[in-house]
This record gives structure tokens, C-alpha cells and sequence, in this order.
């Protein structure tokens, strides 16, 4: 079986690699490089926002923390979806329709517009520099993943496994640009859904139905019913505050933010946010059940994020194990794809002062290769250690440019002072944070450091003449 999982794992990779061919032949600018020529449809807008913004700690990640904590991890739904829906219905219709009357190409130049040559240029050097210290981590530790996904799959060689996964990552990327990632993330979207949907499903039904997986719960622990997991109160409310505050991150995900610039026009934005509505929902309730029914069909894990694989290795034959693999496997490029863009986008476009999508394809080419050939090489050589810092990329992109973006939004341009102050006090304060243990037990670094940016840009921003 093994020799037929690896043949249907080729062959995915293979589409990928001549969906980078098709792609390159739509780039003429480095506007079609990184936007697309704003000409996103509403299925693959939906689902390439939707796949970068859920690496492989949507798959692994929540279901791991529901097989841990039963239903004290439903507050991750709220958060997740929420965030999802603060971003379509709130973020995306401005975002699109603000971005292409200015003419930004990417967030940095959304948000540097307004504040003059030399505070724009001051903010765009800080705003480059925090995305690419927060994406620099992610990306690697991203490679890495996917290194050690094909070794436990099939004992592929660890270093091989991650120069082939990130070899593939890097052709599609640097040779389609957006339209090769938005489009692979289409696909890899489509195969995450089917993962989410089908395993939960099943795995229900063996565990006897709702009300039998409940009975169980109950029996293996009580605390697993109980959605405050026998906290104190004060502890209790800490933990509901931080998951749902989840959402507030999404709007300062560059990765996630460049999808609605890019959608062709309104109808194609309204479209594209049931899509991804549904989406969510699928995802994220599927990992939760997914997690509970591990608890009582493999009652013993020593990693709780491995239950995905275990479920699915005692409900479905051998073959849905590619089916599984390749849905993380896309969870993983998904995210790394529209990463590596931003990060060429910000060497190649921001960081270069070019305006009005000028930048030539060959240097945003070369600026992808130089990014992820060095995260190829941090992945490989780096300590393992360092990798469980990655979740602080999310918290502090989020701190950092969510405020930021919400108020120049709906209040206007943000004033230089404020809007450095904003920016650095929001990375910086959920860095710190994250690194404090007795801070981050009590409370997510990304509710205190991206309230503290709100507050700041809100002072300095300028509402627009009536």
C-alpha cells in the first residue's frame, strides 16, 4: 500500500509544480507577481485566504487541543470563526476597495500611504522588519514540518524530505508568483475540507454517535465536559478571553489581508466570504470532534497532536493515510506559500520604494529563492528548541498591524509618531509577553499588546474631511 500512497503523493506534488509553469506565463508586473492583476474569482479568493491563514496547527493543532482538553477547547471555534468573519465582513470590503484606489500592492504600502516620503519610508523599513523577524520562524519551522511529516509517513530520510518539500514550495511559488499561489491554495483548501469533513464523520460514528462519545467523555475524565475545565474563575475567564481574542489577530496577517486586495471586484468578495464561512465551520468543528472522539477511540497518546493520524489509522482503511498526510501536507504549503510572497513582496516591493506595482518579476523571483533557501537552511540546522516559539509570529503580526489597519480604515491615515509607536509597541509588547511564563499563563500576549496598538493608532489617527 505504501508504494501507492507515495505515487498519489507524487502526483499532487506534480500538479503543483505545473500549476508554477501555468502560472508564470500571467506574470508580466510585479503587480500580476504579488496581486494577481487584482482578478481573484470568489472560489479561489475564498480558499487561498482560507488555506494561508491555517497552517498545520488547524489540523494538528485543534484537534490535538480538543483530545487534551475535551470541550474546554470549543472556545477555539468562536475565536477561529469569528476571526474569519471580522476579516470578511468588517476588513475585506474596505481593504479591496480602499487598496485599489490607491494602488498599494501590499499592507506595508497600504498603511505607509499618507504619511509623507520620509516617515513613510521610516515606516515601511519597521513594518518590513517585523514581517520578515515574525515570517522568518514561521516559514522554517514551516519546511520543517513538512520534513518530518514524510519521514513519519514513510521513513523518507528527514533532510531529504525537507529539501524536496520545500523544493517544491519554492518552484511554484518563484516561477507563478500569486497566481501559482492563490491557485495551489485552492486545491490545498479543497483537500484540507475533504480531510475535516470525512475523518470527524466517521470517526463519530464509531465512537457511537453524540450522545455515546459524550457517555465516554464522561467516564475517561468529567472534567472533559466541563468548557471551563475545572478553573477557578478568574483563571477561567483568562482562558475564554485568550481563544476567542484569536480572532483579533487575523486582520494583521499580511499573508491572509493581500487575498481581499486582490479580488476582482464586490460581488466576487461577497461570493467569496460564504465560501469561506462554510469553510471555517467545516475546519474547525471537524478538528474539535475529530479531537473528542480521539479521546475515547486512542485513549493513550503521548504527542496529543498525532490523534488526526491515529483516528484516521482506526477508522478508515490504509489508503485514506495519504488522503490525511497530503491534507496536512497542504495545511503546511498553503501557509508557507503565501508567506514567502509576502516576504519577497517586502524585500522587493516596500523595501525598494517602488509604487504602483513596477517592481520587475525577475527580482521578486529572486527575492523568494534568497528567503527560502535561507529557511530551508534553518530548518535543517537549527535546534528543534527554537521552533516552539513559532506561534509568536501569529500574535505579534496581528498586534502589529491589526490595530493599524482597523483604524486607518475607519478613521483614516494614522500620524507618523503614532503610527511607529502603534506598530513597535504591538510586536515588541506581544513578543515580551510570550517569552514571560508568568504572563502568558495568565493571558494571550495578543489581547494586552494589540489593545495597547489600538489605543495608540486611535489617538493618532485623522478622520477624513466630511
Amino acid at each position: 500500500m505504501r508504494p501507492l500512497l507515495i505515487a498519489a503523493l507524487v502526483a499532487y506534488h506534480a500538479a503543483l509544480l505545473g500549476i508554477g509553469v501555468w502560472a508564470s506565463r500571467r506574470n508580466r508586473s510585479g503587480a500580476d507577481f504579488f496581486l494577481g492583476g487584482r482578478g481573484l474569482g470568489p472560489w479561489v479568493g475564498a480558499l487561498a485566504a482560507s488555506a494561508a491563514s491555517s497552517s498545520a496547527w488547524t489540523l494538528l493543532g485543534v484537534s490535538g487541543a480538543a483530545f487534551q482538553y475535551g470541550l474546554g477547547a470549543v472556545w477555539l471555534f468562536p475565536g477561529c470563526v469569528g476571526g474569519f468573519a471580522l476579516n470578511w465582513f468588517l476588513v475585506g470590503p474596505r481593504l479591496r476597495r480602499a487598496s485599489r484606489e490607491s494602488g498599494a500592492v501590499t499592507l506595508v504600502e497600504f498603511l505607509a500611504q499618507g504619511q509623507g516620503p520620509r516617515a513613510g519610508r521610516r515606516f515601511t523599513v519597521s513594518a518590513a522588519l517585523v514581517v520578515l523577524l515574525s515570517l522568518a520562524v514561521y516559514v522554517a519551522a514551516q519546511f520543517q514540518a513538512v520534513g518530518k511529516t514524510f519521514h513519519a509517513a514513510f521513513g523518507l530520510d528527514f533532510r531529504l524530505a525537507v529539501l524536496l518539500g520545500g523544493g517544491v514550495v519554492l518552484f511554484y511559488t518563484m516561477s507563478g508568483g500569486f497566481w501559482a499561489v492563490t491557485v495551489t491554495d485552492l486545491v490545498q483548501g479543497l483537500v484540507m475540507a475533504a480531510a475535516a469533513a470525512l475523518v470527524p464523520i466517521c470517526a463519530l460514528a464509531a465512537a457511537g454517535g453524540p450522545g455515546e462519545l459524550l457517555g465516554r467523555l464522561r467516564a475517561v475524565d468529567p472534567v472533559l465536559l466541563d468548557p471551563f475545565r475545572g478553573m477557578a474563575p478568574a483563571a477561567a475567564l483568562g482562558m475564554v478571553l485568550g481563544l476567542l481574542g484569536i480572532g483579533l489577530g487575523y486582520p494583521g496577517q499580511p499573508h491572509v489581508v493581500d487575498k481581499y486586495m486582490a479580488l476582482r471586484d464586490a460581488a466576487a468578495l461577497r461570493r467569496a466570504r460564504v465560501i469561506a464561512m462554510a469553510w471555517a465551520v467545516v475546519i474547525y468543528g471537524g478538528m474539535l470532534v475529530t479531537g473528542w472522539c480521539g479521546r475515547v477511540l486512542a485513549a493513550s497518546l503521548e504527542d496529543p497532536e498525532t490523534v488526526l493520524f491515529r483516528v484516521t489509522a482506526q477508522v478508515f482503511p490504509a489508503v485514506m493515510a495519504g488522503v490525511v498526510v497530503a491534507a496536512v501536507l497542504s495545511a503546511i504549503m498553503s501557509t508557507v506559500d503565501s508567506q514567502l510572497l509576502v516576504c519577497s513582496a517586502t524585500l522587493a516591493h516596500d523595501l525598494r520604494g517602488a509604487h504602483g506595482g513596477n517592481v520587475g518579476v525577475r527580482g521578486s523571483r529572486a527575492a523568494v529563492l534568497g528567503i527560502a533557501l535561507a529557511a530551508i537552511v534553518a530548518a535543517l540546522y537549527v535546534r528543534e528548541t527554537l521552533f516552539n516559539t513559532v506561534l509568536f509570529a501569529w500574535s505579534a503580526l496581528g498586534a502589529a498591524f491589526g490595530p493599524l489597519l482597523l483604524v486607518r480604515l475607519w478613521r483614516g491615515p494614522v500620524r507618523p509618531g503614532f503610527a511607529l509607536a502603534a506598530l513597535w509597541s504591538g510586536f515588541l509588547l506581544s513578543v515580551a509577553w510570550y517569552f514571560t511564563d508568568a504572563l502568558k499563563s495568565r493571558l494571550y500576549e495578543l489581547l494586552p499588546a494589540f489593545s495597547v496598538a489600538l489605543a495608540l493608532a486611535w489617538l493618532g489617527a485623522r478622520p477624513p474631511p466630511r
